[in-house]
């Protein structure tokens, strides 16, 4: 494999100097980490992981010879980069921790704008955030005051004040969600660079760091080298009006920075900033264990331009192999005594063209008239009600639905009662649930596979933040109607494909173990704050500790 050209542009930028000083840390139990690295891939399935561990080389091969559990699960429905990385370092389902979705609708706010992003506080006047999938987005303000729980890094400093709580990320929902809101230090990337909380300074080294990228990203980068075991993925698959994906080896011209987050060098990058903050602070090199949290983005963004089973995310899976070990060897060097967790926020499906042609002819794309503007207009029409103003809101063809403030309390009853008939009758529908029916269902205690409809909704809801009734799609149906805009495939089903992720810990010395059953997310935090003496109560928690010893001792105890 070809060595990313940001790598090699990058490697200057590594120094072993640290601005903290390893002397004010406060001693630890001598059993500790010195440092938990928490790792997400974004849109790393459990399918993805078994589809390509025989192959890994670098990180991902050390990671699975420590404990493996294969069967982790984001057990929620709303299966989003935001809920998903909201449950990694809390240990509570996503609805507990207040995020429900990437984006929801209030309608009492006050600005015009009444989609909530969240990762946004929208509290601040004059603040918008747009959309999602647009090239440019509102002026909002990165923030993770909608996060209600704290996270473990959080809880650490709480009983340690010494130790360091640190997050990078390719996606600012992700640092955000994992770091929470007692942060040292933060970034996530932005445009051409990283950055950090709105009154917050950038470091010197980080700011070296942004000039550099800033100076090669723009410039042409050659194809990939194609591994041996990607050849059979190299084939093209039409989509849409004369487009194709599935032959594409992340060549970039001269210019073309802007599709920089959609190749492996994006996470090389990300990870190039985790190895400058460790080096800055001298994380997990004192007396107090520290904490650093990175997202890595690129899998999602390759996922979303060009699937999952084409030869672009082979070529993703051998790099991000090879660049996590990269950091890992970073680690090593130091003599840093580190342990490792790495899961994912959600699985992903592929492209619907493509999976037709592999076995799932009942894959399909969205019908472009199942949204809330198409079917409120009908119920209005049926209703006798204003056309002018909408009476049913939505982020998109699924999830949470709202009814307009405007309507008398009866009026909302009907619409509610007719917007919920018109969509549960469409073919490409599951089912649709009732804020109420969701709220007095309880959580489940049960293996999260096992889980119903109804559970895994329930496990994603806020009462407060959630929408009147909650539309969840047939399975293999990807809520994309037109791959117009670039995306081609995506997640956030309450199906095993987007809900299933690995979970997998690593540390010198762990003896190795493979467990098949289910776990959760939620079981990572309380898991990780044994190893450190963090202790989470177990009403503040949705998840257990799990025994990472693989022998007679507990590591839970």
């Amino acid at each position: 494999m070809q060595k990313s050209i940001i790598v090699t542009a990058l490697a200057t930028l590594i120094t072993f100097s640290g601005a903290a000083n390893a002397e004010d840390h406060i001693a630890a139990d001598e059993a500790s980490p010195k440092l938990v690295v928490a790792i997400s891939v974004d849109q790393l399935s459990a399918d993805l992981f078994a589809e390509y561990r025989n192959s890994f080389t670098g990180g991902l091969k050390r990671l699975a010879s420590g404990v493996v559990f294969p069967s982790g699960y984001q057990s929620h429905a709303a299966t989003e980069t935001c809920p998903g990385h909201s449950t990694i370092m809390t240990g509570v389902h996503s609805g507990r921790a207040g995020i429900i979705a990437n984006n929801w609708i209030d309608l009492s706010i006050k600005r015009d704008d009444k989609t909530v992003y969240c990762a946004e506080d929208e509290r601040i006047e004059g603040t918008s955030f747009g959309d999602i999938t647009a090239a440019t987005q509102g002026d909002y303000v990165a923030s993770s005051w909608h996060l209600l729980v704290p996270t473990l890094g959080e809880r650490l400093k709480k009983v340690s004040p010494k130790s360091r709580n640190v997050a990078v990320a390719g996606k600012d929902r992700s640092a955000l969600m994992m770091g929470g809101k007692d942060v040292d230090e933060i970034y996530w990337w932005k445009g051409n660079g990283f950055t950090t909380l709105v009154g917050r300074g950038m470091s010197s080294s980080m700011t070296a760091l942004n000039k550099n990228i800033g100076e090669t990203i723009n410039k042409a980068r050659p194809a990939y080298a194609v591994p041996a075991h990607c050849e059979a993925r190299n084939a093209k698959i039409a989509h849409g009006d004369d487009k194709s994906v599935g032959d594409y080896a992340f060549q970039r011209p001269d210019g073309a920075a802007q599709i920089f987050r959609g190749s492996p060098d994006f996470d090389a990058a990300v990870l190039t900033a985790a190895t400058t903050l460790v080096n800055d602070h001298k994380l997990g090199q004192g007396e107090a264990t520290d904490i650093l949290s990175i997202s890595l983005a690129a899998t999602d963004y390759i996922g979303h331009a060009f699937g999952t089973a084409g030869l672009e995310m082979c070529i993703q899976m051998s790099a991000l192999d090879q660049s996590i070990g990269d950091f890992f060897n970073v680690l090593d060097s130091q003599n840093i005594d580190y342990v490792v967790m790495l899961t994912a926020d959600h699985g992903g499906l592929d492209l619907p063209e493509r999976m037709q042609l592999q076995g799932v002819p009942m894959a399909q794309r969205v019908d472009s008239e199942l949204n809330a503007k198409t079917i409120g207009a009908a119920v209005a029409k049926q209703l006798n009600l204003d056309s002018e103003k909408p009476v049913l809101h939505a982020d998109g063809p699924f999830g949470d639905y709202y009814i307009s403030l405007d309507l008398s309390e009866g009026q909302r009853a009907a619409v509610k009662k007719s917007a919920m008939a018109l969509i549960a009758a469409h073919p490409q529908v599951e089912m649709v649930l009732d804020h109420d029916e969701i709220l007095a269902t309880e959580i489940s205690r049960e293996a999260p596979e096992q889980w119903t409809m109804l559970q895994r909704a329930r496990a994603s809801f806020h009462p407060d933040r959630s929408g009147d009734f909650v539309v969840l799609l047939k399975k293999a149906i990807t809520p994309i109607a037109t791959t117009a805009r670039g995306y081609v495939a995506t997640h956030g089903s309450p199906w095993d494909y987007d809900r299933r992720v690995p979970m997998l810990f690593w540390r010198e010395g762990i003896r190795h173990f493979e467990q098949p059953l289910s776990v959760m997310t939620v079981d990572i935090a309380p898991t990780l704050g044994a190893l450190i003496g963090v202790d989470i109560p177990a009403e503040e928690t949705d998840g257990k500790c799990l025994d990472l010893d693989g022998g007679p001792a507990n590591s839970c105890e």
